[in-house]
C-alpha cells in the first residue's frame, strides 16, 4: 500500500477484526467440545495463538530481509491463506446441546447477562490484567534499558525470556484452574502483579529483581487471558459463549490501549506502575468477593418477594 490510511485500514482494521472473530469463535468452540476441561483447553489454544505469533515473527523477519516488505506481504498473505483453509478443512463445529448438558450452569443470552453485575466486574479484572500484562511486555525492553540500566542487546535477551514465561503461564495455570479453582488462580495473580509493580516503582533495580518481576507479570497474564474464557463459561453457559466472551474479552483491547495512553499521560514508567498496581489490588479484592450470578430461577422468586 502506498497510502499510510490505506495501511491502517487493512492492516489495523481488517486484519485486526478478522484476528480478534477468528480467535473469540476458535476457543468458544474448542471449549464447548471439551466443557469439563476448559481451562486446560483454553490454555492449549491460547498457547498456540502466543506461539504462533512468536514462531512468525523470525519468519517474517527472514522474509523482509530477502524480499522487501511489500513482497513479504504477499507471501505472508499466501502462507495465511493455505493455513486458514487447511484449518477450516479440519475443524468441525461443536453441538452446543452436549456443552449445555455436560455442565449445570444456567445458560445466559449476553442482553441476560449484561443485566448482571459479575459480567462488569469480570472486564475490570480483564482489563486490569491486560493492561499490566500489555504494557509491561511492550516496554520490557525500555525499562531495562532506562531503569536498570542494561544494554540494548541485554535487554532484547529479557524480551525473549518474557515470551517465554508468557507462554508459560498459558500452558500451566489454564489446566491448574481446573483442579483448585479459577477465581483463586486469578486472585493469586494479582496478588503477584501487584507486587511486582510496586517493587519496580520503589525498589532500585538490577537485573535480577527486574527479570523476575517482569517474567512475572508475563507469566500472571498468559494464565489469566487462559482462565478468563473459561470463567466466562462457568458463568454465563456455553450456548452463547462467544457472544458472552466477546463483550468481557473487550478488556483486553482496551487494557492494551490503556498503559501506552496513562504512560503518556503521566509521563514515565514508575507513575504508570503505581496506577497499575493500585488497579490490581481492586482486582484482587473483586476476585476474592465476586461469585457466580444466582440461577434466573432465583432472581425472580427475589424480585417477587420484593414487590
Amino acid at each position: 500500500a502506498s497510502s499510510l490510511i490505506l495501511l491502517y485500514v487493512l492492516a489495523g482494521v481488517v486484519v485486526g477484526y478478522a484476528d480478534g472473530t477468528a480467535y473469540i469463535t476458535s476457543l468458544s468452540n474448542l471449549i464447548k467440545w471439551f466443557p469439563k476441561r476448559k481451562g486446560l483447553i483454553a490454555g492449549i489454544s491460547v498457547s498456540a495463538y502466543g506461539s504462533g505469533s512468536l514462531i512468525f515473527k523470525y519468519i517474517n523477519a527472514q522474509l523482509i530481509e530477502s524480499v522487501g516488505v511489500s513482497q513479504a506481504f504477499i507471501y505472508w498473505g499466501l502462507i495465511v491463506t493455505a493455513m486458514i483453509v487447511l484449518g477450516a478443512c479440519l475443524i468441525h463445529q461443536a453441538a452446543d446441546q452436549g456443552a449445555v448438558h455436560e455442565t449445570k450452569t444456567q445458560e445466559y443470552t449476553t442482553k441476560e447477562m449484561l443485566g448482571t453485575k459479575q459480567v462488569y466486574l469480570l472486564f475490570i479484572m480483564l482489563f486490569t490484567s491486560c493492561m499490566s500484562g500489555l504494557y509491561l511486555i511492550g516496554m520490557v525492553k525500555d525499562i531495562g534499558v532506562q531503569l536498570v540500566g542494561l544494554s540494548a542487546a541485554t535487554a532484547a535477551n529479557a524480551v525473549a525470556m518474557v515470551a517465554i514465561f508468557n507462554t508459560l503461564g498459558r500452558i500451566i495455570l489454564g489446566p491448574l484452574s481446573d483442579k483448585i479453582g479459577r477465581l483463586k488462580i486469578v486472585t493469586g495473580t494479582f496478588v503477584v502483579m501487584a507486587a511486582s509493580v510496586l517493587v519496580l516503582s520503589f525498589v532500585d533495580l538490577n537485573y535480577g529483581i527486574y527479570f523476575v518481576c517482569v517474567a512475572s507479570v508475563a507469566f500472571c497474564f498468559g494464565g489469566n487471558i487462559t482462565i478468563f474464557p473459561a470463567i466466562v463459561g462457568d458463568f454465563y453457559g456455553m450456548k452463547n459463549h462467544s457472544k458472552n466472551y466477546g463483550i468481557v474479552y473487550q478488556g483486553f483491547g482496551f487494557g492494551a490501549l490503556a498503559g501506552s495512553f496513562i504512560g503518556a499521560l503521566l509521563g514515565g514508567f514508575k507513575p504508570t506502575f503505581m496506577v497499575i498496581g493500585v488497579l490490581c489490588v481492586v482486582s484482587f479484592v473483586i476476585a476474592i468477593l465476586i461469585q457466580a450470578p444466582k440461577q434466573k430461577k432465583e432472581q425472580e422468586e427475589e424480585y417477587r418477594s420484593v414487590a
